[in-house]
């Protein structure tokens, strides 16, 4: 596959060259937040691969998911100190596209990493999960696992208001595999469907996703299917569940596949998570920042798609048949590599 070819070239040009041949190459690494772990994770996997190579990289934060302003102050101070690449989870695909296309006038190279930009070649690349069809896995193994999906009640957590691009791919994701008809699916909410109780908002992290577990319980308390964008949400949507004593009552699945969010697969809170791969996606992001200083060469997209396509596994500790899964001791054993 190209995108096998494309990965393994840098990974070669990196031995043969060694550090020494980056001592002048800078880089930047811009994420939503510093302190969701899967952020965490990938600024490890970054400063690893840049530190290995001998590449100067600079690291920056928004405050919370959706601080635009402070990336945007980031990718100009990347420009400003004639940075080589950028890596950037923007924290709104849309709002950030002008800013980038300054970076990218300028001969900086810049990759999406986890969220691609609307529309996708605002970035050079792209090194992501499929979030669709991450979605997708979770919403179809929980079609197979409740007794009657007929008859569910959906409480759906997604990440903020903006609808940025990996927000409505995991939310329509999961409702087509459950069985959903999703209408647009870049609108998050325009279903018809009556098992679906509600969206909220949870700006990805636990105390997002207790008070919206709240909101949706109180317009409805008989949920009993919660979709929730990544496993801090769950862990909070979990919370406000066992608060009122329905722990036991609403399935719960998500998307990230970190350890913690594992270990709350072994533990019985969340049912099934979709598992990603950051520091893949961060430390591939740096080798490609080097191919490019050194040759002008770019990332090629995996086939048949507009980014490079970093992987996807499902976990659970009750298979579906006809879902392929892994187990979470199996899981446990690879979260976040």
């Amino acid at each position: 596959m190209r995108k096998a070819a494309r990965i393994g070239a840098t990974v070669v040009f990196a031995a043969a060259f060694g550090s020494a041949a980056f001592a002048d190459v800078g880089a930047c690494l811009i994420t939503k937040t510093d302190t969701n772990p899967f952020f965490v994770k990938m600024k490890e996997g970054a400063s690893a691969k840049a530190e290995e190579m001998g590449i100067a990289l600079s690291t920056y934060a928004g405050k919370i998911d959706g601080d635009v302003e402070t990336q945007i102050a980031a990718v100009e101070s990347c420009i400003a100190a004639g940075a080589k690449g950028i890596l950037i989870t923007p924290s709104d695909s849309r709002a950030l596209a002008p800013v980038v296309g300054k970076a990218r006038e300028a001969g900086l190279l810049v990759i999406a990493l986890d969220t691609p930009f609307e529309p996708a070649d605002a970035a050079d690349a792209t090194f992501a999960t499929d979030n669709f069809l991450a979605g997708e896995m979770i919403g179809k193994w929980a079609a197979g696992k409740m007794e009657d999906p007929a008859g569910a009640k959906i409480a759906l957590l997604d990440l903020n208001p903006s609808g940025i691009s990996v927000d409505y791919l995991r939310d329509q994701g999961f409702l087509q595999g459950f069985g959903v008809d999703v209408k647009d699916a870049k609108i998050i909410g325009d279903e018809e469907d009556a098992r679906i109780v509600g969206h909220d908002v949870t700006n990805g992290n636990e105390e997002g996703g207790r008070t919206a577990m709240e909101n949706l319980l109180q317009k409805d308390s008989g949920v009993t299917l919660v979709y929730t964008i990544n496993e801090p949400a769950a862990a909070g949507a979990y919370e406000a569940l066992k608060a009122v004593g329905l722990e036991h009552q609403a399935l719960i699945v998500s998307v990230d596949g970190g350890c913690p969010g594992v270990q709350n697969v072994a533990d019985g809170v969340i049912g099934a998570t979709a598992m990603q791969f950051p520091l893949l996606m961060a430390s591939n992001g740096i080798e490609a920042i080097a191919a490019y200083a050194a040759n002008g060469t770019k990332p090629v997209n995996s086939e048949g798609l507009d980014f490079v396509n970093t992987g996807v596994t499902l976990v659970t500790d009750a298979p579906v048949e006809g879902v392929p899964s892994i187990s979470s001791e199996e899981a446990l054993h690879q979260c976040w590599g």
